[in-house]
């Protein structure tokens, strides 16, 4: 008669199997069960924490810095988006969605207010470091970024580039600075608006800038008119520039 060995060989492997797997789900449901014990001790004591980073400085040592030192902020395919405020005058960089097509960004660095399960994903994990440090400033896209500063910090380009455009910014039926609109160097199909600024009397169509190094004006301020989103995340009410990037044939349409 036929030996059962290998019947009963092939019983245990598939009892050895079954066992394994069993081991691979308690393992998973135990690293879920940990993940979800932190979240909710993360939500229950740090919900509502606040808290106000200060940017990274490239160099923190240099005190009378004049121009801002070159520091990547955002990207969008071959557009680099420098710092446009001097790091040691900046009070905090925040992203927001714009309501008449700019182009989302891709932020550099990591969001310091970033929720309770990408906390933990990114402590379990790892990522969502770096810097600098930057806000979500409501739902939506991050097309629009905003460098906060005080009214009168001096805006330098924030790529390296031609005016295309100088125009009144209006806000509440009242002009408060201008909107300077660059062809970037990299993307002549693109154009990077920098607005809530007073322009820079020497800045005129066809003037070349250099990112970092031509200033464009000085902030604005807009505190009177209306509330800014990231006065939340500064020590003052949040004045700033803004920056976006859209196809130059929507500039010929505004």
């Amino acid at each position: 008669m036929p030996s059962s060995r290998p019947t009963r060989r092939r019983r245990v492997e598939r009892r050895e199997v079954r066992a394994a797997r069993r081991g691979h789900r308690f393992a998973l449901l135990t690293l879920l069960a940990i993940v979800l014990v932190i979240a909710l001790v993360l939500s229950a004591f740090g919900g509502n924490a606040r808290p106000v980073e200060p940017l990274s400085m490239v160099n923190a040592a240099v005190s009378k810095q004049t121009k801002p030192f070159p520091q990547i902020v955002a990207l969008r395919g071959v557009v680099r988006l420098q710092m446009p405020i001097v790091q040691t005058q900046a009070t905090a960089i925040g992203y927001h969605s714009s309501s008449d097509g700019a182009m989302p960004l891709a932020p550099i660095g990591h969001q310091a207010n970033e929720g309770v399960l990408q906390k933990v994903f990114h402590k379990v994990f790892g990522g969502g470091g770096g810097h600098p440090s930057w806000y979500r400033l409501g739902g939506g896209s991050t097309s629009a970024l905003d460098v906060g500063a005080l009214p009168g910090t001096n805006v330098f380009s924030p790529v390296d580039g031609t005016v295309v455009g100088v125009t009144p910014y209006i806000v509440a039926g009242h002009r408060f600075g201008s909107r300077i609109d660059i062809q970037p160097q990299s993307a002549p199909s693109l154009v990077v608006s920098i607005t809530q600024l007073r322009a820079e009397p020497s800045i005129s169509v066809g003037t070349n800038v250099v990112s970092g190094a031509t200033r464009l004006g000085a902030v604005v301020d807009l505190a009177r008119v209306e509330r800014q989103a990231l006065a939340r995340y500064t020590n003052d009410s949040g004045n700033h520039v803004t920056i976006e990037l859209r196809p130059a044939a929507s500039l010929v349409l505004n």
